[in-house]
């Protein structure tokens, strides 16, 4: 039997009533039904720091109707005032049996109106006196249920040497028989709505053990559970002993981000020198990454926080291509990137793009590195060079340079990750990796002139190497090699202006002239069409999409310079 609510109290004294007459049916009881916020009673028997942090955060809408407690001197009486939150004190007297002291909290709620209660350190059992009557009621426990029930979580899990332990927030059922005695196997035994795993560390103690599992797990936990009641979208199967939530499904993107990595290593420093760091490793990922990366010449000092990043960068770039391609990245832009019929010509056209840059940069390469190329990274200043694989003459020229650590990768390019996250102050965002590969059929011709198939080919490299370039992003690039790269600037037309004057300066045996220019999102107007112009530029790609597209257009008609759209943009802000 289903039951769709009349009222969140009715539906839950409803609900109980048929699973007593009717043990053998399969009863399900739809939470909060038709509410968009809630009204929550809290009960606690000293600080409620749950509560509070409930009342604070407001999820879903929630707010407390009342604050009720059985000791007098319960802090939480004083927390609960600061906010405005009303407060009731019913203490148990000494000739009082459980079902009575009950029976007058029911009495001292009847005035209020709520549709939730939520229990926090609560320290009586409850038993059906109240749960039949009141809503459904929520309590959080200190560890992960079925393990560790009862009073000492915290000492139980130290005892056992668990690793992890956390929060359960379960709906509370009754373990209270008939003659008023405790049902042993039934305590904390309801069914579970939601879990924050926390991690037990060597030398934790009960005290510590018990402020992160209330701080990183209870304040997480208990809000969202609230949350998703407050919401419409839990269902107790109490039958079954089952919580279902609606949404709570895996995918992508899922809706609760549960992550656990392993600290790798100990940086010397972060971004900067008064900054501790250390690197984390999910060891389940197959692609290629740096940080399962071997280190060869071991005696060379450690990989720095921006050491990592870069280097993440420019693999990240090189994977794009299937022909021998290498790329040089400075500050996680890429200073130059080429592809060639061999890895040391495809280096030696990355570096020409701008050498001045990549003194002290990052190399990344997509074929074993041999001694062609290894004496050419050699030739100036490099942090890090990263690869699938070196020669041992290769190797041998590398190690001349006492500093420059030579990371081998792994050759499986393939993306196994297929999200990237970013920490954000109090979360992050998650989204799904860049992988799109343009051909030549996805290109749209928008102007009078057409492109050449080499200047397609160009055009298509410049969009694969723009993706890794941080936005305001433009690319300069002949053939399969940057040409000059105008990176994160703020306004578009700046970003075309410094490529040009990146290729002019600082490129060798390079021109912007006859060169094709990709951009990383539409042109808002003209000007960057005609700086290109003026530059040499004779053909560009762009994803198009701006109100001022005809404009654009137009001039690129105006200077005779060939134009594509992707339909697609390849913004990248971090």
């Amino acid at each position: 039997m289903t039951i769709t609510a009349l009222g969140p109290l009715e539906t839950d004294i409803l609900c109980r009533l048929c699973r007593a007459c009717h043990p053998g049916f399969a009863t399900t009881l739809r939470a909060g039904a038709g509410r968009s916020d809630m009204n929550v009673a809290g009960m606690a028997s000293n600080r409620g720091r749950n509560l509070m942090n409930i009342a604070d955060r407001a999820p879903g809408g929630a707010e407390f109707a009342v604050v009720l407690t059985n000791d007098a001197d319960a802090p939480v009486l004083e927390k609960a005032a600061e906010r405005g939150i009303p407060t009731e004190v019913v203490e148990r007297a000494e000739d009082e049996s459980r079902r009575e002291h009950e029976q007058r909290v029911l009495e001292a709620l009847a005035g209020y109106d709520f549709d939730l209660v939520c229990l926090d350190g609560y320290m009586r059992l409850l038993s059906d006196t109240f749960l039949d009557s009141a809503p459904t009621t929520l309590n959080v426990h200190p560890s992960l249920l079925p393990a560790f029930p009862g009073m000492d979580a915290w000492g139980d899990a130290l005892e056992y040497g668990a690793k992890v332990v956390g929060c359960t927030v379960h709906v509370v059922t009754n373990a209270i028989d008939e003659d008023g005695e405790v049902i042993e196997d039934r305590i904390d035994a309801g069914p579970v709505v939601t879990q924050e795993p926390v991690p037990v560390y060597d030398g934790d103690d009960e005290d510590e053990l018990a402020d992160r599992v209330l701080y990183e797990g209870e304040f997480r936990a208990y809000p969202r559970a609230v949350e998703w009641f407050a919401e419409d979208r839990v269902t107790v199967d109490f039958e079954a002993n089952r919580v279902s939530v609606d949404g709570d499904t895996g995918g992508d993107l899922p809706s609760r981000l549960l992550s656990s990595e392993d600290r790798a290593a100990d940086l010397r420093y972060g971004e900067n020198p008064h900054q501790d760091a250390a690197v984390y490793a999910d060891n389940t990922v197959e692609e290629a990454s740096v940080v399962h990366a071997d280190q060869r010449n071991e005696g060379a000092k450690a990989l720095s926080y921006n050491n990592y990043n870069d280097a993440d960068g420019a693999l990240n770039l090189i994977k794009e291509f299937d022909e021998p391609a290498a790329a040089v990245i400075k500050h996680t832009n890429p200073a130059g990137c080429a592809t060639a019929d061999t890895l040391a010509d495809a280096y030696a056209d990355a570096l020409a793009t701008d050498p001045k840059s990549a003194f002290g940069g990052i190399v990344a390469l997509n074929r074993e590195c041999d001694e062609a190329t290894a004496a050419q990274i050699i030739d100036s200043f490099k942090e890090v060079v990263v690869a699938p694989g070196y020669t041992d003459a290769a190797l041998d020229t590398l190690f001349e340079k006492e500093n420059l650590r030579v990371l081998d990768v792994s050759d499986n390019y393939d993306v196994t990750e297929e999200l990237t996250e970013k920490k954000l102050v109090g979360g992050r965002l998650v989204q799904e990796r860049d992988q799109q590969s343009l051909t030549p059929e996805d290109l749209e011709v928008v102007t009078e002139r057409e492109p050449t198939d080499e200047q397609i080919e160009s055009m298509l490299f410049a969009w694969q190497t723009i993706k890794h370039v941080k936005s305001n992003a433009i690319v300069f690039a002949k053939r399969t090699e940057t040409v000059g790269v105008g990176a994160g600037q703020v306004s578009r037309v700046d970003a075309v202006e410094i490529a040009d004057m990146k290729a002019r300066k600082d490129a060798e045996g390079k021109s912007p002239e006859g060169s094709v220019m990709a951009s990383d999102a539409f042109f808002p107007f003209p000007d960057g069409i005609e700086k290109a112009a003026e530059a040499g530029i004779e053909a560009v790609i762009q994803p198009g999409g701006s109100k001022n597209d005809d404009i654009v257009i137009e001039a690129a008609d105006e200077h005779d310079v060939a134009m594509v759209m992707t339909g697609q943009r390849a913004f990248r802000h971090d």
